[in-house]
């Protein structure tokens, strides 16, 4: 799939991966919406990049309805999606139980948000944008595929650390979606591929003190470092341009292995 001229979806596009993603294919020449639950950074993020930049509006990717919409208006503007690229996500953290004060530990609450969001919300932007590209009449060039998926995991889905159960559960459901969806979306002639990244430079880690990342680094084989967001980006952008790319998680971590924090 080419990628300069088509439309793709990124969610998550105003900050972090997805922004680095987002900020990629604008440079590829392609039409990006930018889906966010931030509506002013998104907003902020679009003006900035030019009219191949585009947000609906507030996006929150748990709401059938505001995904729906999300969705329409983005026909409006740019007509045939190509694909989408979901980078929302939240990183939650807590033990499930320790021993004395039981105040910091996860809750039913928690648990539920991290799930709905990373795992939920996840789906429900695959099914309805997969469903959009379906009943896509062809692009004119009569290319082989119909669209591109592409969904973010994380490598805790495999090595999740000290309270990480919530986040490792929502990730490993990315990653497990991957290979049946992939097999659904066949016939459609839509693609669907998992990108599980370490440690990143973004919002989500950008909390995290110096010694906590030292500890996660020291297991790393090469490069020793956290991952830039533009890295990620480059990995979305081969996917897309590479066809026999399908139905596989791909680990982008510098051979990261997460110990126990």
């Amino acid at each position: 799939m080419h990628i300069k001229g088509n439309t793709f979806i990124v969610t998550g596009g105003a900050s972090g991966l997805g922004e680095a993603t987002v900020r990629e294919l604008i440079a590829r020449r392609a039409n990006v919406a930018i889906f966010d639950l931030n509506e002013q950074k998104a907003e902020e993020l679009a003006k900035a990049l030019g009219t191949n930049a585009f947000t609906p509006g507030q996006v929150d990717v748990t709401s059938e309805e505001a995904v729906r919409k999300a969705l329409q208006k983005t026909v409006d503007k740019f007509g045939r999606v190509a694909g989408c690229i979901n980078c929302g996500g939240v990183a939650t953290a807590a033990k499930i139980a320790r021993k004395g004060d039981s105040s910091r530990t996860m809750t039913m609450d928690l648990f539920d948000f991290t799930v709905r969001v990373n795992l939920i919300g996840t789906f429900n932007v695959c099914k309805q944008t997969a469903q959009l590209m379906a009943n896509q009449e062809d692009a004119s060039t009569k290319e082989e595929e119909k669209g591109i998926i592409i969904n973010t995991a994380s490598v805790a889905y495999q090595d999740g650390q000290t309270g990480q159960v919530a986040y490792a559960a929502s990730k490993g459901g990315v990653a497990s979606m991957c290979l049946p969806m992939a097999r659904d979306l066949a016939s459609a002639r839509i693609r669907v591929m998992t990108i599980a990244p370490g440690l990143f430079e973004t919002n989500m880690t950008a909390g995290m003190n110096e010694h906590a990342k030292s500890k996660i680094l020291k297991d790393a084989i090469f490069p020793a470092r956290m991952g830039q967001p533009k890295e990620f980006a480059l990995l979305a952008c081969h996917i897309i341009e590479n066809s026999m790319l399908n139905g596989e998680v791909i680990r982008l971590d510098g051979a990261t292995r997460l110990g126990k924090l």
